[in-house]
């Protein structure tokens, strides 16, 4: 399974949901413009909008590397107003495993379903 897929999930500091709309805004634009091997990319917010939830998948961990790269600044933003964890699933390269070790990020291989 090359396709990587990554669960994101945010706690909105108190105040800060106008300026998380506008650096996830921000996010999606980059992929647009410069991730063509990002399958899904998908933001959620709760009903009371204090979390947020992004729903992201990769052709390959290449990509999804190259993503990280595109997104650093307002993804670096996000971080400071917002606190995440996250969660990565497939079979990473070890670059990418590298990386979610080192953000203590849990890695799931998979075992079965319908794709």
């Amino acid at each position: 399974m090359k396709k990587i897929s990554v669960i994101a999930r945010f706690k909105i500091h108190p105040g800060k949901l106008d300026e998380f709309k506008e650096a996830a805004a921000e996010c999606l634009a980059l992929v647009k413009e410069k991730d063509p091997a990002t399958l899904r990319y998908e933001w959620f917010l709760s009903g009371d909008q204090t979390e947020g939830i992004i729903f992201e998948t990769y052709e390959t961990s290449e990509a999804m590397l190259a993503h990280m790269n595109n997104v650093g600044q307002p993804l670096g933003r996000l971080m400071a107003i917002a606190d995440m964890s996250a969660e990565v699933f497939g079979d990473p390269s070890p670059e990418l495993r590298q990386m979610a070790a080192g953000m203590s990020v849990p890695i799931y291989a998979f075992l079965q379903g319908l794709g």
